[in-house]
């Protein structure tokens, strides 16, 4: 079955070039998603479009496809659904025009989901999972008339694609916001006698030592360090982005064998926060609030806004422009946030401090006058960067005494690990 569609895809893409018709099938059936509840609705025409087309499409004709690893029940996925909301009530497109694909693995699967979803008529389709990367250009390729997002990935610049774009947020600038929230209980702690300066030691709980998650872990640990200078970190992998399971034990490890007494995570579920409600440490997560898990020992969490992109990219396609190659942006477009600070977690008087600090660091970011990558604030292998310093991607991001990241290409490039953090293999 699934080579047929294959086969039928590349025959339709033939026929889209000849005779630049749109890939859509009228009275076909489509998946839509209408207040967390997925249905199946008659379809309505769409109106296709090419990158060099500049015919613009009503609201009404649009059609939006979303392949998401998981669900609403995973707080990566979650942050993106909310995403796909704002294109009715800030685009006015009907939300039976909005087709989503739920549970999608890195696999094969994403090749044919995104193909399903271009039979269905769906102008523009996203992906939110690095391992999509491959499958999403294999479907462009395949699909020349319809355009296709994937966030996290680095190979839209070179795909060779009019159709095929990457983008990703500074979520470096939420991480370090929720840094300094760490930092502030870090010295609680400390004034408190419950701890030492030499035992504010942080844990990380990561999916994968991919460039994201490591950008994410070094900017986490800076905004700690701007506030508890004596802080030190330890990273564990999970080896997998949603294992409430391991994510849990990862966590539980973190805090009794390596002692720490704060854990923070860039994983997706709430297997950390639920280790540290249960060993009463506390805890800063990722995407949503853990306050629900762990109502008395959640900081806040690190999270981003994916709707300024995807409102953007589709309005583009609205307008008949053409979208990036590479989109990138923070708390200047009101894409990153953290999520409420626990005030049960805090004294009175050091609650205030802590929102009046993060909310400084936000208005930084956003106006510019704040870096998270300042290079005269770190060293790495105890010396400090220099403009010679090369990315994943072998561009050379460290100039006027920032590396900044995300600048040549939307997916992060740090693989360097800041002194004062080991990683535990």
């Amino acid at each position: 079955m699934k080579k047929m569609k294959r086969i039928l895809a590349s025959l339709m893409a033939i026929m889209m070039v000849f005779s630049l018709a749109g890939c859509n099938s009228s009275g076909n059936k489509e998946i839509s998603d209408t207040d967390g509840t997925t249905q199946v609705t008659d379809s309505a025409d769409g109106t296709d479009t090419t990158s060099g087309d500049v015919t613009k499409i009503s609201a009404s004709d649009m059609k939006v496809g979303f392949i998401f690893i998981g669900d609403e029940n995973d707080g990566y996925t979650y942050s993106f659904y909310q995403a796909t909301l704002a294109l009715t009530s800030e685009l006015g497109i009907p939300k039976n025009n909005i087709l989503i694909k739920w549970n999608i693995p890195e696999n094969e699967e994403c090749y044919e989901a995104a193909c399903e979803l271009a039979d269905e008529g769906c102008n523009i389709i996203f992906a939110n999972s690095f391992g999509h990367e491959d499958y999403m250009i294999q479907a462009a390729e395949q699909y020349p008339n319809v355009q296709f997002c994937h966030a996290t990935g680095y190979k839209a610049a070179t795909a060779g694609l009019d159709n095929y774009y990457n983008y990703y947020v500074s979520v470096e600038q939420s991480r370090y916001v929720s840094g300094i929230v760490a930092g502030y209980k870090l010295n609680e702690m400390i004034d408190s006698g419950d701890i030492t300066k030499d035992e504010a030691v942080v844990g990380y709980v990561g999916a994968f030592a991919y460039s994201q998650v490591i950008s994410g872990y070094d900017a986490f640990y800076l905004g700690v360090k701007s506030i508890c200078p004596t802080a030190k970190m330890v990273v564990k992998y999970t080896g997998s982005w949603g294992d409430q399971s391991t994510e849990y034990d990862v966590a539980k490890a973190l805090i009794e064998d390596e002692h720490c007494v704060l854990v923070s995570q860039h994983s997706n579920t709430t297997g950390p926060s639920s280790a540290c409600e249960e060993l009463a440490i506390y805890c800063v997560g990722y995407n949503i609030s853990m306050i629900n898990t762990a109502p008395n020992y959640a900081l806040t969490s690190a999270s981003v806004d994916w709707t300024p992109y995807t409102v953007h990219a589709v309005q583009c396609i609205m307008n008949g422009e053409q979208i990036e190659t590479d989109w990138c942006k923070g708390y200047d477009a009101g894409a990153c946030l953290i999520t409420d600070i626990n005030e049960n977690a805090f004294s009175a008087d050091i609650y205030a401090s802590v929102k009046e600090a993060a909310n400084t660091a936000e208005t930084a970011f956003a106006d510019g006058s704040l870096n998270v990558f300042d290079v005269s604030t770190f060293t790495v292998g105890g010396k400090e960067l220099t403009e010679d310093t090369t990315d994943y991607y072998g561009a050379k991001p460290v100039f006027d005494g920032v590396y900044h990241e995300s600048y040549f290409q939307s997916a992060p490039g740090i693989t360097f690990v800041i002194d004062g953090i080991t990683e535990l293999k």
